[in-house]
């Protein structure tokens, strides 16, 4: 009898490990932090798992095209015309926000003021030392030393970057002018700067390198404890990255445009993060694996059922109600 038992045990153990689904995903940095803390709450309420690789924006848009994942991520939404020409869905996740961090003595997190022509002129090279008059006049209660800024950078391919770029360049005629918005560029202080892969690279930089400046997406400043900067925003405020602030910037109606491709930094609301963003999801209409396409929406629907309160947990701001329902409205075109 209990031989008997033992047997039915591993039959239904067997049974229940080969109806678990994995499903992989390719892409984004930035969302890594919730979506890893998603997969990981999804699998202990379903068995199933997420596997998701943190490789850059530009890494997941090419597995996604190459059909070798089943969902790509990327914070640089893809046109509507490129996304027709794919054949790809694309949606919005969750909302987040991308912060400058330093790494000067003394100064801690949210204590320093910078501006976006400043943080261009950083970037761009023509400011060099941190007490440089331009940045001395924001902070004129700090100690501000007479050393170098070292810049640190994305060395890949990162939706981070294009959003960072996308704001310097509205901010900045200069750096529009002479750099521009991309994933990928070729930065002004190359030469006196360093490159870190993937938001996790760049965290790692500044945590290391002395009198240094890079930009990262919030939780990494807030597991690290990294000194994220304030920025003023269009309304002339000066404000901290937070859920708040993040929430302010994304009061936007996101189904006016095809694939919801909308770009929310630098919005006029007076809470505003200047440098906010969305994460977005690529799936292919015509899935090659058809049942892990269908798992990967099973995730996506149970995240958005249950995955707000981890999400803002990690200082990401969750879609609201309504936008959700637009975007499973769109999942209707995957089959």
């Amino acid at each position: 009898m209990k031989r008997m038992i033992a047997t039915l045990a591993v039959g239904i153990l067997c049974s229940v490990s080969a109806s678990a689904a994995t499903v992989t995903g390719a892409g984004a940095s930035f969302p890594k932090p919730v979506y890893s803390q998603w997969a990981s709450d999804y699998n202990k309420a379903t068995g199933n798992r997420i596997n998701y690789q943190s490789i850059g924006s530009s890494g997941g848009i090419k597995q996604i095209l190459a059909k070798t994942v089943d969902f790509g991520a990327s914070d640089a939404p893809m046109s509507a015309s490129d996304l027709r020409k794919h054949g790809l869905v694309q949606f919005p996740m969750v909302i987040g926000g991308v912060v400058p961090i330093v790494n000067i003595n003394g100064v801690g997190p949210g204590k320093m003021r910078l501006t976006g022509d400043v943080l261009a002129d950083i970037y761009l090279g023509k400011i060099k030392r941190w007490n440089d008059p331009a940045i001395a006049r924001l902070n004129p209660t700090l100690r501000l030393p007479n050393e170098k800024i070292t810049t640190i950078f994305r060395s890949d391919g990162s939706g981070t970057t294009y959003v960072f770029t996308n704001y310097l360049s509205q901010v900045s005629p200069t750096w529009k002018g002479k750099v521009g918005v991309n994933k990928s560029i070729k930065w002004p202080t190359m030469a006196t700067g360093m490159g870190g892969k993937g938001n996790e690279g760049v965290t790692n930089y500044v945590s290391r390198v002395n009198n240094s400046i890079g930009y990262v997406e919030y939780a990494y400043a807030k597991q690290n404890n990294l000194a994220y900067t304030q920025l003023k925003n269009r309304a002339g405020n000066y404000v901290k990255p937070s859920d708040d602030t993040f929430a302010a910037a994304a009061k936007v109606d996101w189904t006016r445009v095809p694939g919801f491709s909308l770009m929310i930094t630098n919005q006029p609301d007076a809470k505003a993060w200047p440098i906010s963003a969305a994460t977005f999801i690529l799936m292919h209409k015509d899935a090659k694996d058809a049942t892990a396409s269908q798992e990967a929406l099973k995730f996506f629907d149970w995240a958005f059922n249950n995955g707000d309160a981890a999400a803002k947990k990690l200082d990401f701001v969750p879609l609201p109600n309504q936008t959700k329902a637009a975007i499973r409205q769109e999942w209707k075109n995957i089959h």
